[in-house]
């Protein structure tokens, strides 16, 4: 009974219907489900298989390119991945220099190779970006195009030891998010009349080619976004200063994001966002972004439904996590479904970054998340929670649909600072379901849990300031 108090003790905030397993009945995690669920990462990684390129090489320089950060180098990207997709494909060069460009398309069979000391900037001048068809925050339209962007293409890369340098900051692009403390006055261009006629739009169910924005409007273009590709890889390269989304896989198959570093601290500057993919392997990269680190979704409400294409088979290893609002965040962007997600050997924390694990849904969204593996977890510190999920993020219970959390498996997760330990707020209709700690420790945490309609919590060897909160029977 004494554990049972302790933990009691520990669920400050518990509302409706909250089931604790492992503290209360000595029941232990499905280790043998979790097992087979881990088996299948092998096959996914069998799956995920880098595009190869042909021994040919077209050298920018050779198109018109100069690297003097003056010139206007987008007809010379042009044309040199014109000319090696019509080759049969092969390695777009970008050597030493600094080469100022606008919108640059990627074509099938094409690797963008930056060699060391090499950098594409992104040119300020808005008109240098046409409208395409793209994904905004969960639903499509006709947008800026993002500045590196491929549709409907197979076996393209970016790849090499240059740098991507997207020129946004607090004086351009930044400030149509609308924040006072990045460059935007009252009165000024924001993004904010132009966000809620999309999602409208989206809601009545406007055809997409009719809800057009781009030039005169202010909804900011993604940084790189394969769009219905297949076979794609991202490989050792740096960002810099993207003005929102930086690593955008859009309805993609077999995509590989690897060895980046990825600065950008901007309002929504998400690190690597696949949405709606299968077969996603992130590994050895490094973020410090403005926003989620990494956030798996897979399209937001109405628009989400009609196009109806989950988030599956992610894997990410072996990565850094310095600065953002999540390490690795499931949603918010999640309607069409998330599941088979396996998280592993990553640093995360600082006292810019807010939670490690994070799961976003509401009542408008209405998405089910599932079947969640994390292990193996180092957490210097974050400044909210170590594993939160919220049922009440942005509309929170402002809709008709029923959010789902369930079945997420998290090992040897270790937190050396943070406000909360655990963070998880279901509805009482919609309760969060079957969520398994074990071999976690969360120390140096302010505030005792915030548990509201939690149904099947199971903790395993789970300990908060060094107190154990549930052991084996």
């Amino acid at each position: 009974m004494r554990n049972r108090r302790q933990f009691i003790q520990a669920a400050l905030v518990v509302s409706g219907v909250l089931t604790v397993r492992g503290a209360l009945k000595g029941a232990t995690e499905p280790d043998s489900e979790v097992a087979n669920a881990w088996e299948q990462v092998p096959k996914i990684l069998k799956r995920t298989v880098p595009p190869t390129f042909a021994d040919r090489d077209f050298d920018i320089a050779d198109f018109g390119a100069v690297g003097d950060n003056s010139t206007d180098c987008t007809g010379a990207f042009e044309k040199a991945i014109s000319a090696c997709h019509q080759a049969g494909g092969g390695k777009v060069v970008v050597n030493p220099g600094q080469y100022l460009t606008g919108a640059i398309v990627l074509k099938s069979n094409v690797n963008l190779h930056l060699v060391h000391g090499s950098t594409i900037r992104f040119t300020r001048d808005t008109s240098r970006y046409p409208t395409v068809f793209t994904r905004w925050e969960g639903v499509e339209l006709m947008n800026y195009s993002p500045f590196i962007y491929a549709f409907e293409q197979e076996n393209i890369a970016l790849t090499g030891k240059g740098t991507i340098d997207g020129n946004a900051d607090c004086e351009h692009w930044w400030p149509w998010k609308g924040r006072k403390d990045c460059g935007w006055k009252p009165g000024g261009p924001s993004q904010e009349n132009d966000r809620n006629r999309l999602f409208e739009m989206a809601e009545q169910g406007i055809p997409v080619e009719q809800r057009v924005f781009g030039q005169g409007h202010y909804l900011r273009p993604n940084f790189i976004q394969p769009y219905r590709c297949k076979n794609v890889l991202i490989e050792d390269v740096t960002l810099y200063n993207s003005p929102m989304w930086q690593i955008h896989p859009v309805l993609c198959t077999n995509v590989t994001v690897r060895g980046l570093t990825i600065s950008s601290n901007g309002p929504n500057t998400d690190g690597c966002d696949p949405e709606s993919c299968t077969d996603v392997l992130i590994e050895n990269c490094f973020f410090d972004t403005g926003d989620d680190c990494i956030a798996v979704n897979s399209g937001r409400n109405a628009d989400a439904r009609r196009v109806n294409v989950p988030c599956r088979n992610v894997i990410v290893r072996n990565c850094r996590m310095q600065t953002g609002h999540g390490g690795v965040s499931l949603g918010s962007q999640c309607t069409g479904g998330i599941s088979n997600v396996f998280v592993e050997n990553c640093e995360m924390g600082s006292r810019d970054l807010w939670f490690a694990i994070r799961i976003k849904n509401n009542a408008m969204r209405g998405g089910v998340v599932e079947k969640i593996y994390v292990r193996d977890i180092d957490v210097k510190a974050v400044t909210t929670a170590g594993v939160a999920i919220d049922f009440f993020y942005e509309e929170g219970k402002k809709g008709k649909f029923s959010p789902v959390a369930r079945t997420v498996y998290i090992r040897n997760l270790k937190t050396k600072k943070s406000e909360y330990a655990l963070y998880l707020r279901g509805f009482k209709n919609a309760p969060i379901e079957e969520i398994h700690l074990t071999d976690c420790e969360f120390n140096n945490v302010a505030k005792p849990n915030v548990l509201e309609n939690v149904k099947d919590l199971s903790l395993k060897n789970v300990s908060i300031n060094g107190k154990l909160l549930s052991q084996p029977a």
